[in-house]
């Protein structure tokens, strides 16, 4: 039985869910659906995107979705088995799923695209305030891919988080500035967009 993956296409959480689920050759289907939707409410109870069905199972919030999924399914592990090598791609997962996504998509991304005043003008006051901190978190991100992929020499989990993130913040001046100014990091994000689980998940 397919999986269901419900939410929004455009949402980071959203298209790093089923970018794992391509990279494990799984199906799914991707049912649009808005946060906070009664859809959605009926799953995760503080009605957060995505939200996932399959075969009975019921489960919100991305992490989980995503460790079903690797754990549930054939194909290769996005999450080494050897628990040293795990547990530092599990803390990139969630560091990216947290600090990551609070400063680049929360308090940059998300204001730039729903923050207006009544003419319909940027309010840039928390834009402003994220940018200041651009230099640290790009400095940590650019030490973090040194080896290849997000903190670790191979692909995995982490870097479907890490991704969608870094496709969105360039999408706006001062994040494909800050981008273009890493270029260990510049490297690393065309080299994983350039993968067909990214391709083929563009909103």
């Amino acid at each position: 039985m397919a999986l269901d993956i419900i939410g929004i296409p455009r949402s980071n959480f959203v298209r790093a869910v089923c970018m794992i689920a391509r990279e494990k050759g799984v199906e799914y289907n991707l049912m649009p659906a808005m946060p906070h939707s009664d859809e959605v409410k009926a799953i995760h109870p503080m009605g957060q995107i995505p939200v996932m069905r399959h075969d009975g199972l019921e489960l919100a919030e991305s992490q989980a979705i995503a460790r079903y999924i690797d754990d549930g399914f054939d194909g290769s592990p996005m999450i080494p088995r050897d628990p040293r090598a795990a547990a530092l791609v599990n803390q990139w997962v969630s560091l990216t799923a947290s600090s990551v996504d609070q400063l680049l998509m929360r308090r940059y991304v998300v204001e730039y695209a729903f923050h207006k005043d009544d003419d319909g003008n940027v309010v840039r006051s928390e834009i402003d305030k994220a940018i200041k901190r651009f230099p640290r978190m790009f400095a940590v991100l650019e030490t973090a891919v040194a080896p290849g992929f997000l903190g670790s020499d191979a692909f995995s989990m982490a870097d479907c988080f890490l991704v969608p993130i870094l496709a969105a913040v360039r999408n706006f001046t001062e994040g494909e500035a800050a981008l273009a100014g890493s270029p260990v990091l510049t490297a690393y994000f065309e080299k994983i967009t350039a993968r067909p689980s990214f391709v083929e998940t563009a909103p």
